[in-house]
């Protein structure tokens, strides 16, 4: 007798196609929550800068005010100096930040591209230096300032934070992804240093180096500690010192007037912010590409 192997079949059972996971009812309470954490500091912020006196001290605490006013701005704009407080960080933020994205610049391309005794250590020592609170510098860069004679001037504001570490390693890590060949094909061409920084490096690298500059332009703008120590009169103050002349007026915090002159604060760098954020996410997302 022959047996006739069967034939076994197996039913596949389709899989189930993974559509669009459902969000969660306690995902969406969370991120209401986070929202609400930060959006309501901030309303309360800007609408105290357009509220009267009356709806300001009214108790309890009116949300929506009663009427709008622009004389808290007008009141931040005389009880100081503003405008020269502005002249001043404008100076110190554009010259500090040119400066800054130079020497990172420079920095970097001297780590990646030129070959030199200890550059390993030089980079780790450079890396330590992010480790390194700005705070424990202080002491130090007073005396330097104070022994050249800088002190309530332009250069002593400028000059101790031009060096930066974290651009010049964000700077660095992106340089990294640049092919060999760009170089070669530069020296091939004659070009130096200069000329192949210029026109080769920048051009390719211009996302990253936004990127440092719009940070150091924020850090610059926002410099409170070390502008209120190295300068001593009121003529040299920046914007952010500027707020402490608006914080009591005869014993009287006016927080009209102060909540008007924040704004006059933050709101250069929250519009530079908006219009290059896409570069912030492309300098940083090329960052991490290594050769």
């Amino acid at each position: 007798m022959t047996v006739m192997p069967t034939a076994v079949t197996t039913e596949v059972t389709p899989q189930k196609s993974s559509g669009p996971r459902r969000t969660r009812w306690w995902g969406v309470v969370a991120l209401v929550a986070a929202a609400l954490i930060f959006l309501i500091p901030l309303y309360l912020f800007v609408s105290t800068a357009f509220k009267t006196n009356a709806d300001i001290n009214s108790w309890p605490l009116r949300l929506i005010p009663r009427s709008l006013t622009l004389e808290n701005f007008v009141n931040a704009w005389t009880l100081a100096p503003f405008g020269q407080f502005l002249i001043n960080s404008v100076m110190v933020a554009a010259i500090g930040t040119v400066l800054k994205v130079l020497l990172a610049i420079s920095t970097a391309y001297a780590f990646v591209f030129l070959p030199f005794p200890g550059k390993r250590w030089l980079f780790i020592f450079m890396l330590g230096a992010l480790m390194v609170p700005g705070h424990v510098t202080l002491l130090v860069n007073y005396i330097t300032i104070g022994q050249l004679n800088l002190v309530n001037t332009y250069a002593g504001l400028i000059l101790p934070g031009v060096a930066s570490a974290f651009g010049t390693f964000l700077l660095h890590q992106f340089f990294r992804s640049i092919p060999q060949e760009v170089l070669e094909a530069a020296q091939l061409d004659g070009a130096g240093h200069l000329r192949t920084i210029i026109s080769f490096i920048v051009p390719m690298s211009r996302p990253a180096i936004i990127t440092v500059g719009l940070l150091a332009l924020i850090d610059e703008w926002n410099g409170f500690v070390w502008p209120l120590i190295v300068t001593n009169s009121v003529n040299m103050r920046t914007l952010p010192i500027g707020l402490l002349y608006l914080k009591e007026n005869d014993g009287i915090n006016d927080w009209g007037a102060l909540m008007a002159g924040t704004l006059f604060v933050i709101l250069p760098m929250a519009i530079v912010f908006l219009l290059a954020q896409r570069y912030i996410v492309a300098g940083l997302a090329g960052s991490v590409v290594r050769r």
